[in-house]
């Protein structure tokens, strides 16, 4: 069995690969220069359909996210996914949202249907290919960004644009790698998954847990989504980071950001997200 994974090498797909790989599955790095990367890789462009399509085509499964990018090329490369789905036909897709909520109907943070992740949710899953959507929320890994993670170790302040007493449902990279590959073994059945921790953690909550993991005090501190676009910039690029702008305002003016319990891997995979202190030794922070 083979499985083709986008963003091998990037926060998203690394752990699916090593996941799948450490299971003993055939996985290939789906990249856009394969000879840069160490073991079974394919070169594909995202926005050209023949060239994922050769990709797809004999795979048991294809695990895919879309890069940050401006809404004109995220919807290009939505449909050319779609349509190499279509034309290639492997056996299983999962898509990962990438924070994105397309699983709450009516909530104001609700993704609007012309967004390039819900064009991608509708075209593959219109192919007929089984599919499988991960709706996380926010990862934690955001928070290890170093113009997030530098202030926590030098000044003992975690700062991010939301309010201190949001509940959110975080997950790890990790947590989304591990309900990924059940999904795209067979084994967790179609349709959407939410990922993240429920009840929710406030910014209190995380804060709390760098205190106690790094053994010094780390108190919360809201800053304004446009003060974090400004941090963000200089690595996105304004295009990209306008988009997060916009979804951190979003989530300011709601009383929470958690998922569903009827859909949650909690109650579909038996999937429960890595408590923070197992998360920060995981990662060695």
């Amino acid at each position: 069995m083979s499985y083709i994974v986008h963003g091998a090498t990037g926060a998203q797909g690394s752990p699916v690969l090593s996941a799948l790989r450490a299971a003993g599955e055939h996985a290939v790095a789906a990249v856009r220069t394969a000879a840069n990367v160490p073991g079974d890789a394919v070169a594909v462009d995202l926005a050209d359909p023949d060239s994922l399509a050769a990709a797809y085509t004999g795979a048991d499964g294809v695990f895919v996210h879309l890069p940050m990018s401006t809404h004109d090329q995220g919807g290009a490369q939505a449909e050319a996914i779609a349509a190499a789905v279509g034309a290639a036909r492997p056996k299983r897709v999962v898509v990962s949202t990438s924070g994105a909520v397309v699983d709450r109907p009516g909530s104001p943070l609700q993704l609007p249907e012309s967004a390039p992740v819900a064009v991608l949710i509708r075209g593959v899953t219109a192919t007929g290919v089984p599919t499988s959507v991960v709706a996380p929320r926010l990862y934690l890994e955001n928070l290890l960004v170093p113009v997030i993670a530098d202030s926590v170790r030098k000044e003992g302040v975690l700062r991010y644009p939301l309010p201190a007493d949001l509940p959110v449902s975080w997950s790890s990279h990790l947590d989304v790698a591990e309900a990924a590959v059940r999904l795209l073994t067979g084994t967790g059945g179609t349709g959407t998954v939410a990922i993240g921790h429920l009840p929710g953690l406030t910014g209190t909550d995380l804060a709390a847990a760098f205190a106690e993991h790094l053994g010094r005090e780390v108190r919360y501190e809201a800053i304004t989504p446009e003060a974090f676009g400004e941090l963000i910039t200089p690595l996105f690029g304004p295009g990209a980071a306008a988009p997060v702008v916009g979804a951190y305002r979003a989530m300011n003016a709601r009383s929470a950001n958690t998922i569903g319990e009827e859909n949650s891997a909690q109650k579909l995979l038996g999937l429960v997200p890595r408590p923070l202190a197992r998360w920060l030794g995981d990662l060695g922070v």
